[in-house]
């Protein structure tokens, strides 16, 4: 008998265990190529003693997180392996209970083209003023799509001379490049040559054939304004009959304070506790994702919010009930950020001009974000890994589940947070330009919406079916 066949005939057999995850995974949709990854994260998460406890399996998770050979998909790849082997195989007790898609979440990476990152992902050349403006008519042989990647550059570059947020040079594009290719495919012009009935001509378009909504053909108007004033160099004009869309703005969505407790009852953390800072202090939830330990004030009991929308900062309170359960998360991250340093890791993402003025600070715990992913992120123009802020998808499906949960008919957001934060306050007595200056809003027309939810016409009379 040879040696090769000796080897195998002393092989020992397959575990009763290992055979019921290969039959389990192969009833999952689940790609036949990723199946021995599934199995080889299995076993990788049994021989660190995952399953011996939930505080093991969340070490082991931590310590995968730190590696900058693993991408965000392999990350979930093994938390959702060590989820089958433990919760359906295993049947371990701790298993059912532990929070292995909120995990899951919170390793989701930024995309390179993410609002966080954008600015520094998509370069625009410096170059003069005048170069940015261009002449108002082009020669009829120029290409269409050479045009549009022209002026989309000189619009970026107009934006970000401005200082306008990376929000609005996102819907400035979108919305642009939509209506130059609306002059060229529908008009047979270029928009220098169109001028500004293109953008008549564009919004009777979106009233009328798109059915869009009021609000949604402002924004429009606004972005090819911007274009006609600061790209083509039209300063002064006039729009006239103009279709307007149908509809009015709706009341924003409000949930009760019982059912803000709900929904709050029904997250875990660091998805709880972001929820709570959206209530609590009425923040966007970029803004609350975008919090570092540096901005939450005990001693003054205030969070100062950098570079909100409009690009403003501004202070809003730190709410006493969440001093401990803040000092809590703080105490963890912490703990854990040492040990990201002890390990060679330890760096937080941070703007390039910053990063060229603070050199060290990257590594600094008063940068660490508040709320951290769980693994390191590429940066989309140097490669340099390290841990950014949760994604605000993740933070958004894991608060719809919790509004499902607790059964509430309606079609509650995380933004929703915020428009029950300034309701609530309003409902209390507080003064509007108190509410107006805490949400960050550069009118108190904004503001004054809230009052239409809590003072509609008829909202305190008696219903018929109550009188005796």
């Amino acid at each position: 008998m040879s040696r090769q066949s000796s080897q195998v005939e002393t092989c020992p057999p397959p575990s009763p265990e290992r055979l019921r995850f290969l039959r389990r995974i192969a009833e999952l949709p689940i790609k036949p190529a990723a199946r021995d990854y599934y199995v080889r994260w299995a076993e990788s998460w049994l021989k660190a003693r995952g399953h011996r406890s939930a505080q093991r399996t969340q070490d082991y998770f931590d310590t995968l997180g730190r590696s900058t050979n693993l991408a965000d998909w392999q990350f979930r790849q093994a938390v959702d392996a060590a989820r089958i082997l433990a919760a359906e195989v295993l049947s371990i007790p701790w298993a059912c209970s532990f929070d292995w898609q909120g995990l899951i979440d919170q390793a989701r990476s930024l995309e390179s083209d993410h609002r966080t990152l954008a600015r520094e992902a998509i370069s625009v050349r410096a170059s003069p003023r005048s170069v940015g403006i261009l002449p108002t008519s082009l020669p009829s042989e120029s290409d269409p799509e050479e045009e549009l990647t022209n002026l989309i550059d000189a619009l970026r570059r107009a934006i970000r001379l401005k200082n306008l947020a990376m929000a609005t040079e996102e819907t400035y594009v979108n919305w642009n490049s939509r209506f130059i290719r609306f002059c060229h495919l529908q008009l047979g012009q270029s928009p220098q040559t169109a001028g500004p009935p293109a953008i008549t001509a564009y919004l009777d378009f979106l009233a009328l054939e798109r059915n869009v909504a009021l609000a949604t053909q402002k924004q429009a108007l606004n972005a090819m304004a911007f274009l006609v004033r600061n790209v083509l160099g039209i300063k002064e004009f006039t729009l006239d009959h103009i279709t307007p869309a149908g509809g009015r703005r709706r009341p924003p969505v409000v949930m009760t304070r019982e059912e803000v407790r709900s929904v709050i009852a029904h997250l875990e953390d660091p998805w709880k506790l972001a929820a709570q800072l959206m209530y609590g202090s009425g923040l966007r939830i970029m803004e609350t994702l975008r919090l570092r330990v540096k901005d939450l004030d005990f001693g003054q009991g205030t969070i100062t919010i950098h570079d909100g929308k409009g690009g403003r900062h501004r202070v809003v309170p730190l709410p006493k009930a969440l001093e401990y359960h803040l000092r809590d998360h703080l105490a963890k991250a912490h703990q854990k950020h040492l040990q990201d340093l002890a390990c060679g890791a330890g760096d937080v993402h941070m703007p390039e001009a910053l990063l060229r003025k603070w050199p060290n600070a990257t590594r600094e715990w008063p940068w660490q974000y508040l709320f951290a992913s769980a693994t390191l992120c590429p940066h989309p123009r140097t490669g340099r890994f390290a841990r950014h802020h949760l994604h605000e998808v993740s933070l958004q499906r894991q608060f719809k589940a919790a509004v499902r949960k607790a059964a509430i008919p309606k079609h509650a957001t995380c933004h929703t947070m915020r428009h029950s934060f300034a309701t609530h306050l309003l409902e209390t007595g507080t003064d509007i330009r108190t509410v107006q200056s805490l949400l960050g809003h550069s009118s108190v027309e904004t503001t004054m919406i809230y009052l239409h939810v809590i003072k509609r016409p008829g909202a305190g009379a008696f219903s018929p079916l109550d009188l005796d």
